[in-house]
């Protein structure tokens, strides 16, 4: 089983268009986790926009703590150092907004760079046909006098063919490569993610979430539809998932008691498992 085209810090660069974002560049031919090691530098005094990308993770996790598929030489499994500051919104509102913001940024590269049209399951997920082909885990760390700092990890299916998968993984997981007519150039995609990220926390940053917002809920799959919310603590709400509000969080409306009763009021779910019902 062939391999894409390894990671490169020169092709990198080659295509980079930032101003801070990449800037600050390692690239590790095997890490534990890229979210432990940019967390570790973040404490040692690395800039806003330092980014760590690794062709494997021998102990990439997601959200819940959930082990991340990480082979070498096919995917995207990188981390972000983000120093805030200055936001036109509250710091609440903006560490709310990061991960969504890092969601759209993605399936906006991969449109460019792919024409790979991507949808996005609430909070941050990223969906190719209903599965799952990445995601995103925004871990806060230290608050310094410069500003929250918080460390965005994005794991993304890039070039791996579906039959590489772990068989429990087949029905759920997804590779860009299955919709590609070609494999994907990783260092060009991880380039124009750096820009349309910056694009986005510029803009989260100067002026609130609003156009982020709308931005966010068309390519949101998971509005309109029958979900079921699982809280932590264990409890559980069906309904439909109406729209965001201000902050990111997600709507939701349970059913109706009766035909002829008043709707029930909307949820706010700021974090929970969403699951898509059919």
């Amino acid at each position: 089983m062939a391999s894409s085209a390894p990671l490169s810090l020169e092709a990198i660069r080659s295509t980079l268009a930032t101003k801070a974002l990449g800037q600050t560049l390692y690239l590790y031919q095997d890490l534990l986790s890229t979210n432990r090691e940019a967390g570790a530098l973040a404490q040692q005094g690395a800039p806003h926009g330092t980014l760590l990308v690794a062709e494997r993770q021998s102990g990439g996790h997601g959200r819940h703590g959930r082990a991340w598929f990480s082979p070498p030489g096919f995917n995207i499994y990188c981390s972000l150092i983000v120093r805030g500051k200055g936001q036109a919104v509250p710091l609440a509102q903006w560490l709310s907004w990061v991960p969504l913001v890092t969601a759209l940024a993605v399936t906006e590269a991969t449109q460019q760079v792919t024409a790979v049209p991507l949808t996005l399951k609430w909070p941050n997920d990223l969906l190719l046909h209903d599965r799952k082909v990445g995601g995103i885990l925004c871990e806060s760390t230290l608050t310094t006098a410069d500003g929250p700092i918080v460390i965005i990890g994005i794991g993304l299916n890039v070039n791996i063919p579906p039959l590489s998968f772990p068989e429990d993984l087949r029905p759920i997981a997804a590779s860009l490569i299955e919709a590609a007519p070609q494999p994907i150039d990783r260092n060009r995609l991880i380039a124009q993610l750096l820009w349309e990220l910056e694009e986005c926390l510029d803009e989260l940053q100067s002026h609130g979430s609003t156009q982020l917002r709308q931005a966010y809920m068309a390519r949101c799959a998971t509005l309109g539809r029958q979900v079921k919310i699982l809280f932590a603590n264990d409890q559980q709400i069906r309904g439909t998932a109406e729209t965001l509000s201000a902050d990111g969080a997600l709507q939701v409306r349970p059913p109706s008691v009766s035909p002829h009763s008043q709707p029930p009021a909307l949820i706010e779910v700021h974090a929970a498992e969403v699951i898509h019902l059919r």
